[in-house]
């Protein structure tokens, strides 16, 4: 996963012969943060080529940092600085901001960062702040946390998602307008037919077909083939349809997609259980590889979800429909038709050992296109629960996330059988009444990764100027 890149800007008095007297103290601040961030190894630093001092070098230096692509910047204080100069660096150059300053009784940095902090709140420019030691291990941990959040959000602007079909099983929580994620995130949206998806499965050579399905079946725990809707050949059906949309994907320089499936091609061709998992995964047949977000059921909220987890951990992102309440073992079901990534079966950097906990069930009848379902129960830890979901206001809609810390279990497999044995599953401790997430929650999909996430993705929200919504506060 690529590091988050930070500009770091140092500010002074406007004063030319003061300025000359307080550089070396500004310069000190600078280096410090700059020193602590390569020491650390996380976050690539860029520095400004020298300290603002005046109206013009906060301007020409703020443009020079976001012309070197950095993803976000930090606004050095050690002596008092002229407020205007962090207004002007924050109209011209790259958000989000933080402003940072030591604990130092000789110098006002502290001074200046409240007072750059009031004119930037009296402009409407977002930022954050940092105050202390950046040597000191949680005051470095904000600034890493600041890098990580900002990486997501800048990266998102420019990006574009392939939304491969329509609406599915007339989902209202799985439509975007195009125009809103342009002007809110930045994102576009390409519009795909999946008969793109049928038409270039042909093209795929028989060669890489016969290597995908050879891997499949040695690397895979079971394949239950069932002579009818699930044979050798559906499988290969399945693998070109793969192969087919990784193509629409690159030729389209699409950044993650949502793919329709139900019905158009679950009932007339083959579901795209296996579209789903693989291109979410780290691996495929080819090798190692970056996972690559894909919602099932054209989700476009749950793709976007999905691709600012995947931003922020590097991890696949898993795709998930709320199924069941299990009174008996006190847990959240999930459970989905189509598959999340093999890579949460054990989440192994061995693919092979992932794979030998998947199986490859024939599809529901309720699919007669055929083809094989995923299935794999998502390895136990510590997880979080993320979805953005829409309200309406006023005259438009308004975007808010649902963030929920809890606990992968664990559960013996026959358990899966209660629900639908042939689709993945996740068992989640909450943290919560269940019933608090049954009357409130927006959409019937979720997604998760491994680890605590809260507050990293609340600072994602609040730059991305998203609500949050915590069950437990």
């Amino acid at each position: 996963m690529s590091k988050p890149v930070i500009g770091v800007l140092g500010f002074s008095d406007g004063d030319k012969a003061a300025h000359e007297m307080l550089k070396p103290i500004v310069q000190a601040q600078v280096d410090a943060i700059t020193n602590a961030l390569r020491a650390d190894g996380r976050v690539e630093v860029v520095v400004a080529e020298d300290i603002v001092h005046s109206d013009k070098t906060a301007k020409s230096y703020a443009e020079d940092l976001k012309a070197k692509s950095v993803d976000a910047t930090i606004f050095a204080y050690g002596v008092f600085a002229f407020p205007v100069f962090s207004v002007i660096a924050a109209r011209y150059g790259k958000g989000p901001y933080l402003l940072a300053a030591p604990f130092n009784p000789d110098w006002p940095g502290m001074v200046s960062m409240l007072a750059a902090g009031g004119g930037l709140d009296h402009e409407g420019i977002q930022h954050f702040r940092v105050a202390g030691d950046v040597n000191d291990k949680e005051v470095l941990e904000k600034i890493i946390k600041f890098a990580k959040c900002a990486k997501v959000v800048s990266r998102l602007n420019g990006q574009k998602y392939g939304l491969i079909g329509g609406r599915s099983l007339g989902m209202y929580s799985t439509t975007v307008s195009m125009q809103d994620w342009q002007e809110k995130f930045g994102i576009d949206v390409e519009h795909i037919d999946q008969l793109e998806i049928v038409r270039r499965a042909d093209e795929i050579d028989d060669e890489q077909v016969e290597k995908a399905y050879k891997w499949l079946t040695e690397n895979v725990g079971k394949v239950e083939f069932n002579g009818t809707s699930f044979t050798p050949e559906k499988l290969k059906t399945q693998i070109r349809h793969y192969e087919a949309t990784k193509k629409i994907i690159d030729e389209n320089e699409l950044d993650f997609v949502g793919v329709k499936c139900h019905y158009e091609m679950s009932a007339h061709y083959c579901t795209q259980c296996l579209s789903a998992a693989f291109l979410n995964d780290p691996y495929d047949w080819d090798g190692a590889k970056e996972p690559f977000v894909c919602a099932c059921e054209a989700d476009s909220d749950a793709a976007l979800t999905m691709q600012i987890l995947k931003l922020l951990t590097g991890d696949p992102a898993i795709f998930m429909d709320v199924r069941h309440w299990d009174q008996e073992n006190g847990v959240m079901e999930f459970c989905n038709c189509g598959s999340q990534s093999t890579w949460y079966a054990a989440a192994s950097d061995d693919y092979k050992e992932n794979l030998a906990k998947v199986t490859l069930y024939p599809a529901l009848d309720l699919y007669p296109g055929g083809g094989c379902h995923v299935n794999l129960q998502t390895k136990p830890g510590k997880a979080t629960i993320a979805r953005l979901c829409r309200r309406k206001q006023g005259d438009g809609e308004r975007y808010y996330m649902t963030i929920i810390p809890c606990e992968f279990v664990e559960l013996p497999k026959e358990r899966e059988k209660l629900t639908t044995m042939e689709w993945p599953h996740v068992f989640a401790k909450l943290p919560f009444d269940h019933n608090i997430f049954l009357e409130r929650f927006g959409a019937n999909h979720c997604h998760a990764v491994y680890g605590d996430h809260v507050e990293e993705l609340k600072m994602i929200c609040k730059m991305l100027d998203v609500d949050v919504e915590m069950y437990n506060e």
